[in-house]
């Protein structure tokens, strides 16, 4: 299986142990991503309430140069994820915005309406199974987790929806097939708060401790999440959610490619895990 690549600024930049992790997932899977030639910013998360035509074009531009090479593509953040699929959507609907959007392109290129969208929540479930996911598994995960979907990944619901909007349980099963104790978690669509993180930290503050208050009284050792956004929410700003709340919360948060190639017996490194910002030592001597 052959699929274009979209990583997106944050996979570039603060989500780098994501990049890492995806790649390193896939290539074992037996899936060649092959990275979209000189790709764009998607326009997440503000052209689509600033220009309208806009919000399309950019989304479409990474869409054009997909679909020149015959690829279908992946994209493992949500908001990213959302903005391209969301696009293609939209202009599969209406041939004159399609033909609006493509006088914009310009350098060539014209967008087909012949690409899909997936995310690697869709991928692995559908295209790849469980199966095959399971007979690269070398090292079951014995720990307990709760999986975070954020609310984006599966919301807004697209025509051709891969998880349930309120109850996605497409995570819970891939934690599951790796040897995850999967524990209940009423929250796993919950906002985290991430996009108002700059104009309103005390609200991004709040929601995120409520999450990872939550997943601790579970009894879980980390939390699973596959988006960009809520990682940094979760992980990165957890140190000044233990300041606001004046309480230890010590929850590591790791994506799930990189708990699946834990799974998988690649290197902790190769994983990007050392760029966590919450320590993941103790739970990785546990495993």
């Amino acid at each position: 299986m052959k699929l274009g690549y979209y990583p997106g600024c944050s996979l570039e930049s603060t989500a780098k142990e994501y990049d890492m992790s995806v790649r390193e997932v896939f290539k074992a899977l037996g899936v060649e991503l092959v990275e979209l030639e000189d790709w764009n910013c998607c326009g997440a998360t503000a052209a689509h309430s600033v220009d309208y035509l806009l919000s399309l074009a950019l989304p479409a531009r990474n869409l054009a140069i997909a679909g020149k090479q015959n690829l279908n593509i992946i994209v493992p953040c949500p908001e990213c994820y959302q903005r391209e699929w969301s696009a293609s959507e939209a202009l599969a609907a209406n041939s004159e915005l399609l033909e609006k959007v493509n006088e914009l392109l310009g350098n060539g290129l014209q967008y087909e309406g012949n690409v899909e969208v997936k995310h690697p929540l869709d991928t692995i479930i559908n295209d790849i199974g469980i199966e095959k996911l399971s007979q690269n598994i070398v090292k079951p995960l014995k720990l307990k987790a709760v999986p975070y979907y954020g609310c984006v990944i599966v919301k807004p619901p697209r025509k051709k929806k891969f998880d349930s909007p309120e109850n996605p349980v497409s995570m819970d099963k891939i934690l599951a097939a790796i040897g995850v104790e999967v524990l209940p978690y009423d929250l796993k669509t919950k906002c985290c708060g991430g996009p108002v993180m700059l104009a309103s930290e005390d609200i991004m503050l709040k929601l995120s401790y409520e999450l990872l208050k939550k997943a601790k009284a579970a009894g879980a050792q980390c939390v699973a999440t596959a988006c960009p956004l809520c990682h940094l929410a979760l992980d990165a700003k957890q140190i000044n959610i233990e300041k606001a709340y004046n309480e230890k919360i010590d929850m590591p948060v790791l994506y799930l490619t990189q708990l699946v190639g834990l799974a998988f017996g690649i290197a902790p490194k190769k994983l990007g895990l050392d760029k966590n910002i919450v320590p993941v030592e103790k739970l990785l001597k546990s495993l």
